[in-house]
């Protein structure tokens, strides 16, 4: 990163001054009146964020930053130039008058800022998964502890009123005993996936060091950077920077058994996979298949990349099998269907709101009551351990125990994949 003394020495003694004022009480500044948003990341996921935040009641968006200009660009325009365009988020953090950050950085940049965002008296919505090892997860949790701060993970199915009535029908033991939980992704991509494009230098308007941030110094990837018109950033096929399918998608279809499984961790975890299809340069296996022995209860995890076909023919979903029946449910409905004999009768519903919009909701509630969001990070972290817990398994290839008092695996020699050496300066303090 570049940036000069002059420029070092304001953001240091800004954030100084950050924390020397009154920041721990609880009582945000704006939090009764109108808070002030500043949005960090302005990818696809981002620009949705910041749309979600400019629907909600008395509100001001101050402020958008990023280190890809075009990214940057667009966030202001769609502003209509009123939000302050920032390239640097520390001075953000270090601005006294914002009291919310949204983040919806790369994965790798998760932790790090919400750890920051809350020690400068932030109050944060952070997007899943939010991070990429265990022990990141931990420390976002101790520091919106200690510094008293709202922080609303971005998993924000829970917000769903079908997806809450679907936990709801599982939780009232209508289904029965519930032994066997069932999470899928099917898709068909052809073979030649997101391609393999050389090394190169970074784009002239891509502040390529401050992107790659706590990870790996690597060079310029088109498909490490990932930035594609057509999809999500292609980053999260790339072990630096996530987990692949199994941490941006399968934390939220594992986040809802959570929610209808009273939020109970899993005890065992296997998992096998691997690059059977796919030529690309992606990492992340493109099939994939993860078991997590539950107490009571059996969940499993598939993606894969060469076969769309699924008996409900979707896409995506979770199965709730219990002995009277069974409950689907995705982003669209929720469908019960009994089991022969069984007295339970068939019913469907579909969804009725906007979950994005609710989910920023509770937030702004939240920072206005100080009582924890719905997607609490405490609760998100425990569905982010178990979808990373996943890929620890495949990597370290071996049968996971995972001992949940110690957040720890059983198996030392399994412990190196839960935590990271951060590049310097970006290490993770609480």
């Amino acid at each position: 990163m570049h940036i000069t003394d002059s420029r070092r020495d304001f953001l240091a003694k800004s954030t100084a001054a950050a924390l020397t004022t009154s920041l721990f009480t609880g009582q945000v500044k704006g939090a009764n009146d109108r808070p002030r948003i500043a949005h960090i990341g302005m990818g696809r996921m981002g620009r949705g964020n910041l749309s979600y935040s400019m629907k909600q009641d008395n509100v001001e968006i101050a402020a958008v930053c990023d280190v890809y200009q075009p990214h940057l660009d667009q966030a202001v325009k769609m502003t209509e130039g009123k939000a302050k365009a920032v390239k640097d988020f520390r001075e953000i953090l270090a601005d006294n008058s914002i009291d919310i950050v949204g983040i919806s950085t790369p994965d790798h940049w998760h932790a790090y800022m919400t750890v920051e965002a809350c020690k400068a008296g932030k109050d944060v919505y952070v997007e899943k998964p939010i991070c990429v090892t265990i022990e990141e997860g931990q420390k976002m949790v101790q520091a919106a502890q200690k510094y008293k701060r709202v922080v609303q993970a971005g998993t924000m199915q829970r917000s769903g009123t079908h997806f809450q009535k679907a936990a709801e029908i599982v939780k009232s033991g209508d289904l029965g005993k519930i032994a066997f939980v069932r999470t899928w992704n099917y898709g068909n991509a052809s073979k030649e996936g997101i391609g393999n494009p050389a090394d190169a230098q970074p784009p002239a308007d891509l502040n390529w060091d401050m992107w790659l941030g706590p990870a790996p110094n690597r060079p310029f990837n088109a498909n490490r950077f990932g930035v594609d018109p057509k999809a999500f950033s292609h980053f999260r096929w790339f072990w630096d920077y996530a987990g692949g399918m199994m941490t941006d998608w399968g934390i939220h279809l594992l986040d809802i058994v959570h929610m209808a499984m009273n939020e109970a961790m899993p005890t065992a975890i296997t998992a096998l996979g691997g690059k059977y299809w796919l030529t690309d340069n992606r990492e992340t296996p493109d099939t994939l298949q993860v078991t997590y022995e539950y107490p009571g209860f059996i969940c499993t995890y598939e993606n894969r990349n060469s076969n769309a076909n699924s008996m409900f023919e979707k896409g995506y979903g979770i199965l709730f099998h219990g002995t009277k029946g069974t409950l689907f449910v995705d982003r669209s409905m929720y469908k019960l269907i009994p089991e022969k004999g069984s007295t339970l009768q068939e019913a469907e519903a579909k969804s009725s709101n906007n979950a994005n919009l609710a989910h920023w909701a509770n937030l702004l509630e939240c920072v206005k009551t100080r009582q924890k969001p719905i997607s609490d990070i405490s609760i998100c972290n425990r569905s982010t351990a178990t979808c990373l817990l996943g890929n620890v398994a495949l990597r370290a290839k071996m049968r996971l125990d995972w001992d949940e008092k110690a957040w720890t695996t059983v198996q030392k020699s399994a412990r190196k994949f839960l935590s990271r050496e951060e590049r310097k300066p970006w290490r993770i303090v609480v």
